[in-house]
C-alpha cells in the first residue's frame, strides 16, 4: 500500500526538512535549481514592489526603460532569467532606486 502524501511528510517539522525531501540537499542539482528559480521569483517580487510603489505600471517601466510589458511581466512571475545589467536598468534607471549587491 503506497503512502498518501501528507503520510510521508508527516514527520516534516521545517521548511528545510521539506526542501531536502522535495529537492534534495543543498548541493544536488534538483535542489540548486530550485534555489535559482526561487531567487529569481524573489528578484521579480522586489522588481513589483517597488514598480507599485513608484505608482507606475508595467507598460510604463517598460516604456522608461526601452524593454516590452510582455518583458516586465515574465521577469515579476518569475518565469524569465534577467541579467545584472537589466536589472540595474529596471531598478536605478526606470524606478530611481539605488542596488547594493552583498556577496556572502
Amino acid at each position: 500500500m503506497m503512502a498518501t502524501k501528507k503520510q510521508k511528510n508527516k514527520n516534516i517539522t521545517t521548511f528545510d526538512e521539506y526542501l531536502d525531501r522535495r529537492y534534495g540537499k543543498i548541493g544536488s542539482l534538483k535542489r540548486t535549481e530550485f534555489e535559482i528559480k526561487a531567487k529569481a521569483f524573489s528578484i521579480g517580487e522586489v522588481i513589483k514592489e517597488q514598480r507599485r510603489l513608484s505608482f507606475m505600471t508595467q507598460e510604463q517601466l517598460a516604456e522608461k526603460t526601452g524593454t516590452k510589458k510582455s518583458f516586465i511581466s515574465r521577469i515579476e512571475n518569475g518565469h524569465s532569467a534577467i541579467q545584472l545589467s537589466t536589472l540595474y536598468r529596471l531598478l536605478e534607471l526606470g524606478l530611481g532606486r539605488k542596488i547594493s549587491l552583498k556577496i556572502q
